[in-house]
């Protein structure tokens, strides 16, 4: 039986997810649960999800090539080893693809989870026919990755690309993902945008002069306040999310201007959970893109949603895989 196809697993903060690939970039098979607290916990139900990935495709093992591993850096991504990867506190010099490859008895590769979805979108989705690319990634953090002259940028040790960690306000709102002050994560990404309106319905925070006014915002009455919420309700008028939205609109226009200004891309990609508001972030963002834009190509850059959605970690994961093991769709 020739092996075609790979199993794809996505590394996340908040949730864990595996899917069954083909060497077309088709998911097969595709699930997601919660990302446990513990290393060792998340790994059992890594390799859990795994196995059923590949029993809900209807596959044997021997058409599963190899497994393809994204997650948040920095990682060494050559040796297989997650470093210090602040989404996920305690995984410290984990050899993540050997012990991937022990489990499943495949050859395993391990990637940035932002390099990775770049190449999907570039092989598979949005990016199809395109040289010159970005992707970034608005979820619990904000990760990204570029495609220059048909390549994958990597960097000089595989973790480049750090695209959330652009700085958009020198003296801003504290990184939780790096330490620094002003990146683009501390503004646009999930949590983020959650944590923001949270501090602005919170009356200490309207005291110390943050600018918080929690008295009649519809946001009040929200058990738990997310970037869906603060997205809805921006959308049906609510000050305080309108607000809280706007600072993100512009806090992205920047990032992006920054970036195009730098690789004038052709495209810029945006995938992640933040990007279920539609036109309400991707079309302000276009327009703060090519107002701003100094060079000819960025004035006319296009700014899309990812094409692959929900599934753009696996299938990105699966991509790095291909890469590396198949040759013209086998191995």
């Amino acid at each position: 039986m020739t092996a075609t196809g790979v199993l794809a697993l996505d590394i996340g903060g908040t949730k864990l997810a595996a899917g069954l690939v083909d060497a077309t970039g088709r998911v097969r098979s595709f699930l997601v649960a919660p990302t446990p607290d513990g290393r060792r916990a998340a790994l059992d139900v890594l390799f859990a999800l795994g196995r059923k990935a590949v029993a809900d495709a209807g596959a044997d093992w021997p058409e599963v090539a190899a497994v393809g591993i994204g997650c948040g850096g920095p990682l060494d991504a050559e040796g297989g080893v997650l470093l210090s990867p602040p989404h996920l506190p305690g995984w410290v010099d984990v050899p993540v693809a050997g012990l991937v490859a022990a489990a499943f008895g495949k050859p395993a590769v391990l990637d940035n989870d932002g390099t990775a979805a770049a190449e999907a979108e570039h092989r598979f989705g949005a990016g199809v026919g395109t040289a010159q690319m970005v992707y970034l990634t608005l979820s619990t953090g904000v990760g990204g990755g570029a495609v220059l002259n048909g390549q994958v940028y990597r960097g000089a040790t595989g973790n480049g690309a750090e695209l959330g960690h652009v700085v958009v306000d020198w003296r801003g709102r504290a990184c939780r993902g790096c330490g620094g002050r002003g990146c683009l994560e501390a503004y646009v990404s999930g949590t983020s945008i959650a944590e923001r309106a949270r501090e602005a319905l919170d009356p200490a925070s309207f005291r110390r002069g943050s600018g918080g006014s929690f008295s009649g915002s519809s946001l009040s009455g929200v058990d738990a306040v997310t970037a869906a919420e603060v997205a809805a309700h921006a959308a049906a008028g609510d000050p305080l999310a309108v607000r809280v939205w706007r600072e993100t609109i512009d806090a992205l226009g920047t990032g992006l201007t920054s970036i195009v200004n730098m690789l004038e891309p052709e495209l810029v990609v945006l995938g992640g959970g933040v990007t279920r508001a539609g036109d309400a972030l991707i079309a302000p963002a276009r327009a703060a893109v090519r107002a701003a834009a100094m060079t000819p190509g960025g004035r006319s850059v296009r700014v899309e949603r990812a094409a692959l959605g929900d599934q753009v970690g696996v299938v990105g994961a699966a991509a790095v895989a291909m890469r590396k093991f198949f040759r013209k769709g086998t191995v």
